[in-house]
């Protein structure tokens, strides 16, 4: 039998909405279960987040990219190249304070969940992206932020993929690009923070909330100006762990800033279907719950118009852009369109351990 060591695990998230956290949990809870120390990196909403799941870690001060996004998609691509200075000093920084943090706090393993700046030399650091080809609307801009994205990844000692092996996966091109880079790839399946269960059903409608500002809030306001028109069981998760108020709502719909991982997974599987974002953690979350989806791509992201796209030709979601979405006529479509289902295979949170030492 094999002995590891025991490691401290520095895990960081990406400030990227809240999906790059949420798909932390099963990672953090391997490495829990295997005996490793964990300590956590964020702040603001991830940081809350990772508090709710984990109270018993600590929790180190992480600033984010704090990338500003912009309220039409069209324009969503240039904002965000408008940004990049900011993002390489931003990358820089985190390199140094990675440094910083090693030291002061004994650290012996860094995973980081795009973070690109959180590598070094002497302690190995494995990257989590499932973006190895990040969508563009031309093919030299892809080349091109391949090109940057493989800079950063390969000075990492591993890249791990969460989806299947076998392309295209589920992410299609953007989880099995025509080039890798040259560190090595392990494709850890799908990560997801629930476990399946068998609940009554409660709820017609779920609707999770979910991605970054301004779009979050433009899409709860479309939704919340027309919820009152639909005559069904609603729970509307708005993706707001630090909020405490809430808006006013109709008698048949629940309302709640956010729900900690175990409640959010019943209440996912206790409601007939689920409106959401595409981003990729959502959507791994809902394959392995099995639940038919309504995907609203946040406008301007192109790897979740790619990826909402992809899951609609495979039968298994409902695509329907922002600008354009009537919840009425959304529910209406999902009655006459024909779900797929399809089993997928999850990280195993015990091989953890030999993923670090690989």
């Amino acid at each position: 039998m094999i002995s590891y060591r025991k490691h401290k695990v520095l895990v960081a998230p990406l400030d990227w909405g809240l999906g790059h956290a949420t798909r932390c949990i099963p990672i953090i809870r391997g490495l829990l279960m295997n005996g490793h120390e964990v300590v956590l990196g964020a702040e603001k909403n991830q940081a809350t987040l990772l508090r709710q799941e984990f109270p018993q870690l600590k929790m180190i001060p992480l600033a984010g990219y704090n990338v500003r996004y912009s309220r039409s998609g069209p324009f969503f691509a240039l904002k965000l190249m408008t940004q990049l200075p900011r993002i390489y000093v931003a990358i820089r920084y985190e390199h140094r304070w990675l440094a910083k943090t090693i030291v002061a706090e004994k650290i012996t393993c860094v995973i980081s969940d795009n973070r690109f700046g959180l590598y070094h030399a002497t302690v190995p650091c494995f990257f989590i992206t499932h973006q190895l080809t990040i969508k563009a609307p031309f093919q030299w801009a892809e080349r091109l932020l391949r090109s940057i994205n493989y800079h950063f990844i390969n000075r990492f000692k591993a890249c791990w993929v969460p989806d299947r092996a076998e392309a295209p996966g589920i992410a299609g091109v953007l989880s099995h690009p025509p080039v890798m880079p040259a560190v090595p790839v392990f494709y850890i399946n799908l990560l997801s923070r629930f476990v399946v269960a068998t609940v009554p059903v409660k709820y017609d409608l779920c609707i999770l909330l979910s991605g970054p500002e301004p779009q979050r809030s433009l899409l709860e306001e479309k939704i919340l100006g027309q919820i009152g028109s639909v005559r069904a069981s609603i729970l509307l998760v708005r993706g707001r762990p630090a909020d405490t108020g809430l808006p006013g709502v109709p008698a048949h719909v629940s309302i709640v800033n956010h729900m900690p991982g175990k409640q959010l997974g019943e209440a996912i599987q206790q409601s007939e279907l689920i409106v959401s974002r595409s981003g990729y953690t959502t959507v791994m979350e809902l394959l392995a719950l099995q639940k038919k989806m309504i995907l609203i791509p946040t406008p301007g992201q192109t790897e979740q118009e790619y990826l909402a796209d992809l899951l609609l030709q495979a039968g298994l979601a409902i695509m329907i852009q922002q600008n354009s979405f009537e919840l009425a006529t959304a529910l209406a479509k999902a009655q006459q369109f024909a779900f797929k289902r399809q089993k997928v295979q999850l990280f195993d949170n015990e091989k953890i351990t030999g993923l670090i030492e690989n």
